[in-house]
């Protein structure tokens, strides 16, 4: 094999190497995006788990503790346990609240990482404060033993919106406003506690976890979960999508290994004719630094462009260097043509033979990858396997194995214009077929009974129904469905 085969292997091998790399960065992101989706599906599947166990609890009134007016001071738990643990498994973290190792009389209501919490819903935020207070004074130690009261989102905000108003502007709360904060401050004082430290907002206001509206509650929570999870995923695909940063993350390494071969190259072929590095003169450097910087550039476009083709098209990254290679290629022999350094024959065959030359690479590319399935190593075996048997095939490339590639690519030609009409016809007969049962769609939905019901059999009969299961009179249909 001469010099310049060889060459030339290791140039579209260096090419190839671009693809693989190419191809191996979008299979990553491919990979970290299913497995982001993966994780949201489990998260969503958890988060709905958790739903329908409060479904599950508030469908059997009976057994929730309480009279009807107070039932929901037990649905408020569930609601505080199930809501929250769904919405931390939304956001892809564990479940805080839990109902095990608490009894139903317990001092406590639930766990939240394991300290004690219990929750007071009355009518009003004065009955609510009182209700912990009562609380406290039956369980002294409740809250120095690690405990905390949660009450009602919309009381616990109405009683820290009058405090700070009480401070900052006393002048512009109401009477009933001022009676709140004063409760709340001798609440304070009289307990100890204080809102935000002990006593906390629950995750649902009073009248959402009354009987006549949780239904209502639940609805709308798991709406918002759906609409979370199709958030997520909407911020799962947009990160999956080809960006700017791993387009010049391609170009960069198609500029590096292009340069990176060609200032090789030169080199080789300068100490081939004898030079030796350390004689090269600073006329040799000038060529080489042209001849890498063009394999610089090159490399940058054919990253970026192989990236673009591989992403926004359907074209595999192995016949997407292909083609740069060729457009490259052909430019070059277009323009030694233009400037008459080569005839117009010279131009077709150098072009027919450049492309031959860059499909043998992609197809050996693809197919070493498919044999080693190691990212960027099975595509460059396979490329220099595949480019050396070409280039073997090429030298003892006899004339009867020269006829033999005539006829098959005649045979091949007339191949693909026999399938190209059969395509045709196919697809003729389709819209054909299409258009009768439209009509016949038609013809069974029209406003009269009649003829709707003769669309209706033959609309049958054209999908294939068998005859004796079709009801064509009125006895049929009453025999079908009387007996």
């Amino acid at each position: 094999m001469d010099a310049d085969a060889k060459e030339r292997i290791a140039k579209s091998t260096q090419e190839q190497a671009v693809a693989a790399w190419t191809h191996w960065l979008n299979e990553e992101v491919q990979k970290k995006v299913d497995a982001m989706l993966a994780e949201e599906d489990g998260n969503l599947e958890k988060a709905l788990a958790e739903m329908q166990e409060l479904k599950k609890f508030v469908s059997n009134p009976e057994h929730i503790l309480g009279a009807v007016q107070t039932k929901h001071g037990e649905v408020a738990e569930h609601v505080q346990v199930n809501v929250s643990n769904a919405r931390n498994y939304m956001k892809g973290l564990a479940a805080e609240y839990t109902f095990e190792g608490v009894g139903r009389t317990a001092p406590e209501d639930y766990l939240k990482n394991g300290a004690q919490i219990q929750s007071k819903f009355y009518n009003g935020a004065k009955h609510t404060m009182e209700a912990v207070k009562g609380h406290l004074d039956k369980y002294p130690d409740f809250v120095k033993n690690g405990g905390s009261y949660d009450i009602p989102q919309d009381q616990y905000n109405a009683i820290v919106r009058v405090l700070n108003l009480q401070k900052e502007s006393p002048s512009s709360l109401s009477k009933e406003q001022w009676r709140l904060a004063e409760a709340a401050k001798q609440f304070q004082q009289d307990t100890g506690l204080n809102f935000g430290r002990d006593v906390s907002p629950a995750i649902a206001d009073y009248s959402d976890v009354q009987l006549g509206k949780i239904d209502d509650t639940i609805r709308k929570e798991e709406q918002s979960l759906h609409k979370t999870d199709q958030e997520k995923r909407a911020e799962i695909y947009e990160q999956g999508k080809p960006n700017f940063k791993q387009g010049a993350q391609a170009a960069g390494v198609g500029a590096v290994l292009e340069g990176g071969m060609a200032f090789c190259l030169e080199i080789a072929r300068k100490c081939k004719e004898g030079k030796k590095l350390q004689n090269f003169t600073e006329e040799d450097w000038c060529e080489i630094g042209k001849k890498t910087g063009y394999g610089t550039v090159k490399g940058g476009i054919r990253g970026a462009a192989v990236y673009l083709l591989s992403n926004f098209t359907v074209t595999p990254e192995n016949v997407a260097s292909a083609y740069v290679t060729a457009v490259f290629g052909v430019g070059e022999q277009l323009n030694a043509y233009r400037t008459g350094k080569i005839t117009q024959e010279d131009f077709l065959i150098n072009s027919e033979t450049l492309c031959l030359d860059v499909t043998v690479s992609a197809i050996a590319s693809i197919v070493g990858q498919t044999v080693i399935p190691v990212p960027i190593l099975g595509a460059l075996v396979g490329n220099v396997a595949g480019e050396y048997v070409y280039e073997i095939c090429k030298q003892y490339n006899a004339e009867k194995e020269q006829k033999l590639v005539s006829t098959y690519r005649l045979q091949m030609a007339e191949l693909g214009t026999e399938i190209n009409l059969r395509c045709i016809a196919f697809a003729n007969e389709t819209m054909k077929k299409t258009k009768e049962f439209e009509s016949l769609v038609d013809i069974a939905f029209d406003e009269d009974v009649n003829i709707a019901f003769e669309g209706a059999i033959k609309l049958a009969r054209s999908a294939g129904v068998k005859e004796e299961k079709i009801l064509k009179t009125k006895a049929d249909i009453d025999a079908y469905f009387l007996n």
